[in-house]
């Protein structure tokens, strides 16, 4: 299998309030805009972000989403501060293996940032 590019496809209940999250409070930058769905650059793959999902008001469980999107950074505290200048809630976590933060996005989803 010779792969070109690889991505994730979210989908979303509130797909205009998704985008703004994703596209203004945490910075990424939108490839394709459309109605029901949109492509956004992620590192060296894309999010796609469609309509047609289901939403939580808290934090998803894993048997809801089993996934979680994760961002490596390069500098952990820069962006941590970064998001909350642009009104993201970070809950920093330290483990042995090393530091996360934790972002739920407004549908429930998992984010974390890893340096």
């Amino acid at each position: 299998m010779n792969v070109k590019e690889t991505g994730i496809i979210l989908f979303c209940e509130n797909y205009e309030v998704a985008l703004d999250f994703y596209s203004v409070k945490l910075g990424l930058n939108v490839r394709k805009k459309g109605d029901e769905l949109s492509v956004l650059d992620f590192g060296g793959s894309y999010l796609m972000l469609e309509d047609s999902g289901v939403a939580s008001l808290k934090e998803k469980t894993k048997a809801e989403n089993p996934t979680v999107i994760r961002f490596n950074v390069n500098n952990f505290g820069e962006a941590v501060e970064e998001l909350e200048r642009r009104g993201v809630i970070v809950d920093v976590k330290k483990f042995d293996w090393g530091t996360i933060g934790v972002v739920i996005d407004p549908e429930g989803n998992r984010i974390e940032l890893k340096d």
